[in-house]
């Protein structure tokens, strides 16, 4: 367990020092920023005595909190991935691994310690960008989104499950075809999600069944969609309805099978990395 740890704490520091993560890290700090001057001044605005009700200004503030979670989200699954997507392939490529691997560690620990070293990453970034967000509304608007925790919480689950299966990918694939297969998979999920919440606006049964057929390829728009559904205001729930969810929300059973796809791509990766010609 260890050595495990030392391989963590490596890639964290690793990952640290590349540009990618600098540069996302600057442009989150920019979002942040354009994002809390944008809602200070709409928050003004419907502070104004006589333009809105209590019920519409918190409706507006909900909307404008899913908002930047939906950039958030999007944000934080495209750091899981470019990231992590050359972490074990590139370095097959290059031949860095082998000083690993010569050492007197096992090939889970390599691919294990990796996991948690990006996981701590991706957690602080996502705490940083998803909690900036959440926080910025309530200092601003004194709003709080229901089953805030529990939405940031699925979100973190979302970027884990995108990390382990970049990871499988890195253990057997090129770093470009692992790429492609990461983002394609991603693409799928996310443009099934919004055809079964188009079907599921005009009662579309096929259209429906083409969202669940893709949340079961990867579950990635799925937690996104359960994570929208926790966070959004009693009106839009009772409406069913709104830019970021739709009526046909994912079940428990389908966060279930989340956590489950999550678990089996870390240990096909643990797998494929201990059977891989080096």
């Amino acid at each position: 367990m260890r050595t495990t740890l030392v391989i963590a704490r490596l890639t964290f520091r690793e990952a640290a020092r590349r540009k990618i993560l600098l540069a996302a890290l600057a442009l989150g700090v920019i979002f942040l920023v354009i994002y809390a001057i944008g809602f200070y001044y709409v928050n003004k605005d419907l502070n104004r005595p006589g333009n809105v009700g209590l019920i519409e200004r918190n409706e507006i503030r909900n909307f404008l909190l899913m908002a930047g979670l939906y950039v958030v989200n999007f944000l934080s699954v495209m750091m899981a991935v470019l990231t992590s997507v050359d972490t074990l392939s590139g370095e097959i490529a290059s031949g860095t691994i082998h000083t690993l691997v010569a050492k007197p560690l096992q090939r889970w620990e390599i691919v294990l310690g990796k996991c948690l070293g990006f996981g701590v990453m991706l957690t602080l970034y996502l705490l940083l960008m998803g909690g900036g967000v959440v926080m910025l509304v309530y200092l601003i608007g004194g709003y709080v989104a229901p089953n805030a925790l529990r939405g940031l919480g699925l979100m973190w689950l979302n970027v884990i499950l995108l990390l382990n299966v970049s990871l499988l990918g890195g253990a057997t694939l090129s770093t470009l075809a692992n790429g492609v297969l990461v983002f394609g998979m991603y693409g799928i999920a996310f443009l099934g999600g919004w055809i079964e919440q188009f079907g599921s606006f005009v009662q579309n049964q096929t259209a429906v069944n083409i969202g669940i057929i893709s949340s079961l390829i990867i579950p990635s728009e799925a937690l996104w969609k359960r994570a929208a559904y926790e966070m959004q205001s009693p009106l839009v729930q009772a409406l069913g309805f709104s830019p970021f969810t739709s009526g046909s929300v994912p079940s428990p059973l389908m966060i279930g099978y989340a956590i489950f796809y999550a678990v089996i791509a870390l240990l096909l990766a643990v797998r494929q990395f201990r059977r891989r010609d080096l």
